[in-house]
């Protein structure tokens, strides 16, 4: 054959395979579709959870085509799941054992609206073995794993006994009685962590470094877990030095096939709880990471896994992992795989759970570039990470090509005292770790939260802190650096210029050029009584004269220097600051007359106008008592009751405990500002109360 025959035969070939595989594709393509189609009968969804993961949820749930179904208690009625779903079902007032957490409510809902499925997000139902069981005897399908996985794997003390024997590496442990721990902890060894065996999230876990701390903290943790979890059963590991938190994503279909969609790292936590996750894991070596996906394959495998879920390790500085515990659930911090894999978790888990095998091999699996989440909490860091519930008076989130925020709220909401302070979750990607973040911290300041604390300066703090950059972490970052992280936030603060928050609050007060209903009587007004405002930010305050003012710009004279200032104030509180030549963007939004909040580069400032007499507020985090009166101990914030430690009559000293009163997923310890008598109780055990309750009398030694 000729060299020109044998190209032009080449040519016809070529085409004619391409055409046969493109027919070939488009059949398959076909077929798949209508497999597809044909397996899904998942056609009404019931989500049996709240906020960001049921709007998460609800999302793909549309996406697919999937009617849905949202309930809510009566404190969430405002909640943007609720608006989100379909339809939505209110299930109850507040309390979580008669509303989230009721199966025979949820159970009834779903049958009573026609649902095929119900999904559990994460926490409340999702790995509860007695909610699967009613699921399935009610005919509903339970988008998650079987009761077997979920027993073997959701009690941490069958789970190790499981997983050591396929021989996957743990930690020595105990469990038992408290009496029987006590006794036989030195067969495992201080320092150990306490933990609820029934529980996730970090809820009720408790380094303990003596034994004399034991007894207290096993009490604790087990009442902690028979709260949330309805199981008292507590065991305690072998506490691992400095170690990294280190997380495997599985998918599992019925058929037996089990895939890892790689790892996370979460070593940045709080109190055992995460609060930055990051994709890929920056401390893993190839090998380490071949192995550990392995291991956590065969932990799914063994199981028959068939739904999401996450093999979590413990990884020391050797690099040698042990096996911490299985959620058999989608995560919190889930994202960061989905933004690095390109999978949407939820979608498998619907398609599973709809009896479709996995889409996916292993060789399909790719990571590429690096995924930062951050947790955004109502908390205050500077009080010791008090949550702070309260009404939002302005609320921001940011935008971006390669930014996801995760939340179930809107407008101006009220962030409660019955859940967990997480006001959404934060996510950016970018090529690498650190154009990820660089991304996550310019994100950051453009989230915006007034009217009551959060901890988005504390997280700027820890992005920007060299050990993070250089990835020095393990799990006890926070408190090893907790010193240097809250002075960073102070000098971050007191660093900015004050005329910067001082003339946007005064240009904010005095706007009338940015609103509708100024009038000519308003500006006289003005004049007349307001030459000189006078504003306060912390202890310093700032006496301003003002030489001339329009709606467009002012001239202030400040400390005998004359300022020229213009600005314009966007509707969403978004302002245009221009002081003299230089140029700023900020966010700003009043409480009540004469306050105002500001966020510049991520840092909120609060600014109180001393010529302006404040109205009544609604309740915020401000307004939070602290215990200094004998004769009126309150509560630090609104909560439960669930511990009394003290009878009427009864002597105290100063630093005792008197309550222990649960908000927001924490116990507070109330304790007694001084030496005394206990006069009067005013609470009992499950009593709601908030800072205006009071909850103990004590009169000073000597009065009586």
């Amino acid at each position: 054959m000729h060299l020109q025959e044998r190209s032009e035969w080449n040519h016809s070939q070529f085409f004619l395979s391409f055409l046969y595989c493109m027919i070939r594709k488009l059949v398959d393509y076909h077929f798949s579709f209508y497999e597809i189609h044909q397996s899904m009968n998942i056609s009404k969804l019931l989500i049996a959870n709240r906020g960001e993961i049921a709007v998460r949820i609800i999302r793909t749930a549309r996406r697919m085509g999937i009617h849905t179904v949202a309930i809510y208690s009566e404190a969430d009625s405002d909640s943007l799941h609720v608006t989100a779903a379909d339809e939505a079902f209110c299930i109850g007032h507040s309390a979580l054992a008669e509303t989230y957490l009721n199966i025979e409510k949820v159970i009834s809902i779903a049958l009573e609206t026609g649902c095929v499925a119900v999904h559990p997000g994460y926490g409340f139902l999702a790995e509860n073995p007695a909610f699967v069981a009613s699921c399935h005897k009610a005919g509903l399908i339970f988008v998650g794993p079987d009761t077997r996985a979920m027993q073997i794997m959701g009690n941490k003390i069958e789970a190790r006994k499981f997983v050591d024997s396929i021989g996957v590496p743990v930690t020595k442990g105990l469990t038992g009685n408290t009496e029987f721990i006590l006794k036989h902890v030195d067969e495992v060894g201080f320092p150990v962590l306490v933990k609820a065996a029934a529980g996730g999230g970090g809820k009720g876990m408790r380094i303990v470094n003596a034994h004399k701390e034991l007894k207290e903290a096993l009490e604790a943790t087990s009442r902690e877990a028979a709260n949330y979890f309805a199981d008292g059963t507590v065991y305690i590991e072998k506490f691992v030095e400095n170690p990294r938190h280190i997380e495997i994503q599985l998918l599992g279909d019925s058929k037996g096939n089990v895939i890892h969609l790689f790892e996370r790292e979460c070593s940045i936590q709080r109190r055992y709880q995460k609060i930055i996750e990051e994709a890929p894991s920056p401390t893993l070596t190839p090998e380490v990471r071949r192995k550990m996906g392995e291991a956590a394959v065969a932990i799914g495998k063994a199981i028959y896994y068939g739904s999401a879920g996450t093999i979590e390790f413990l990884v020391d500085r050797n690099l040698d992992f042990y096996f911490l515990e299985m959620n058999t659930r989608i995560q919190v911090e889930h994202p960061v795989t989905e933004m690095t894999t390109g999978i949407d978790i939820v979608e498998e888990q619907l398609r599973i759970a709809s009896g479709e095998e996995l889409r996916y091999s292993q060789n399909d699996i790719k990571q590429t570039g690096h995924a930062i989440e951050c947790r955004i909490y109502a908390e205050d860091p500077e009080n010791n990470f008090m949550p702070s519930p309260g009404r939002m008076n302005l609320y921001h989130e940011p935008e971006g090509k390669f930014v996801r925020v995760d939340s179930g709220i809107t407008g101006k909401p009220v962030i409660q005292s019955f859940f967990d302070p997480m006001i959404s979750k934060l996510i950016v990607w970018g090529p690498d770790r650190e154009s990820a973040r660089k991304e996550m911290i310019e994100t950051l300041k453009n989230y915006v939260v007034h009217g009551i604390k959060n901890n988005i300066s504390y997280l700027l703090a820890i992005l920007n802190h060299n050990v993070f950059v250089q990835n020095n972490l393990s799990t006890k970052y926070c408190d090893e650096h907790s010193e240097y992280l809250m002075k960073t936030m102070l000098q971050v603060r007191v660093g900015i210029d004050p005329k910067i928050p001082v003339l946007s609050a005064l240009m904010s007060s005095v706007g009338v050029g940015n609103k509708k209903e100024a009038n000519t009587w308003s500006n006289i007004g003005y004049w007349r009584t307001h030459m000189a405002p006078k504003f306060l930010i912390g202890n310093s305050r700032f006496d301003l004269h003002l030489i001339e003012y329009n709606s467009h710009y002012a001239m202030v004279n400040w400390d005998g220097e004359h300022i020229l200032v213009k600005y314009h104030i966007h509707p969403d509180g978004w302002m245009e600051l221009q002081v003299n030549d230089n140029h700023y963007h900020l966010w700003i939004s009043s409480s009540e007359q004469g306050k105002s909040s500001i966020t510049f580069e991520g840092q909120s400032i609060e600014v109180t106008r001393l010529d302006i007499l404040p109205q009544q507020q609604e309740f915020s985090a401000s307004e939070i008592s602290v215990n200094a009166d004998m004769g009126n101990i309150v509560s630090p914030m609104p909560g439960k009751v669930i511990k009394i430690a003290v009878e009427e009559g009864q002597p105290v000293v100063k630093g005792d405990l008197l309550l222990v009163v649960e908000a927001m997923k924490m116990e507070n310890n109330i304790m007694s500002p001084g030496d005394g008598i206990v006069d009067s109780i005013g609470v009992s055990l499950g009593d709601l109360v908030d800072g205006s309750t009071r909850l103990i009398h004590l009169s000073a030694v000597g009065e009586k």
